[in-house]
């Protein structure tokens, strides 16, 4: 082997060897979010489960504000001309406490929305770091990205969350995934190929792993109000209902 060909064998070992060494750190670091995800949720598990029984979920209403899928993976939901107050939504289709949330304040936030009271930003992300949790939460996350339609989209989320698997066993299944959406009403065409490719995984990982670190998100469900992070009162319709109206005013 001439000296060229070892420098470059050389240089092509070092690069696989900082590459192993990148992933390895990723998975470090999302393992250690997923262990904080469940400490944290066991710390405040008595206070956001109190707030879900203290509170009344409002009935959604049937004119949704105009909802827009963008390019990132986000999706916004507002009346024309609502820029303020911003209610970012970080959930995980996955995360059990996410399917609450939405269960109990996610008709207030769709009211507000259609009210014109506030701009919400959905962002669907992984939280999980590794096993069959994070396997189901990107299939899920991929699938999402194959629904281009707004209102379509919404319909999809909440059949996701719907029919959330328990978090011990795969789930999620591809096969799955499209009947889901036939049922929501999806009509994208090429949304079945689209969902079976997992076209959108990386795309949904890497979008996970940047608002991770970008918006400091430390677990799921995170709603932050004008960039700042609200508690237990994101469980409770009433006090959250309370805290967007006071942003808005």
């Amino acid at each position: 082997m001439g000296k060229a060909a070892r420098d470059q064998s050389a240089r092509d070992r070092i690069k696989a060897q900082r590459e192993a060494e990148r992933k390895q750190e990723q998975r470090k670091r999302m393992t250690t979010i997923a262990t904080v995800v469940v400490v944290a949720l066991a710390a405040v598990g008595a206070g956001w489960w109190y707030s879900i029984q203290s509170g009344q979920s409002e009935e959604t209403t049937t004119a949704l504000a105009p909802i827009t899928v963008q390019s990132d993976g986000s999706v916004v939901m507002a009346k024309a001309g609502v820029d303020e107050p911003v209610l970012d939504v970080y959930e995980d289709f996955q995360c059990p406490i996410c399917r609450e949330l939405d269960k109990t304040s996610g008709p207030t936030v769709k009211n507000l929305a259609a009210e014109g009271k506030v701009k919400v930003v959905y962002h669907p992300i992984t939280i999980f770091g590794e096993g069959v949790v994070r396997d189901n939460s990107v299939r899920a996350g991929a699938a999402a990205r194959c629904v281009p339609d707004g209102r379509q989209w919404m319909a999809y989320h909440d059949k996701l969350f719907e029919e959330q698997p328990p978090e011990t066993v795969e789930g999620f299944k591809t096969g799955e995934l499209v009947e889901w959406g036939k049922e929501a009403g999806v009509t994208a065409p090429g949304f079945e190929q689209c969902v079976t490719s997992q076209q959108h995984a990386k795309a949904h990982a890497d979008y996970s792993n940047a608002q991770i670190e970008s918006a400091q998100i430390q677990g799921t469900p995170t709603l932050k109000l004008n960039g700042t992070a609200l508690g237990n009162e994101a469980f409770n319709p009433s006090q959250l209902r309370q805290a967007i109206l006071d942003a808005a005013k």
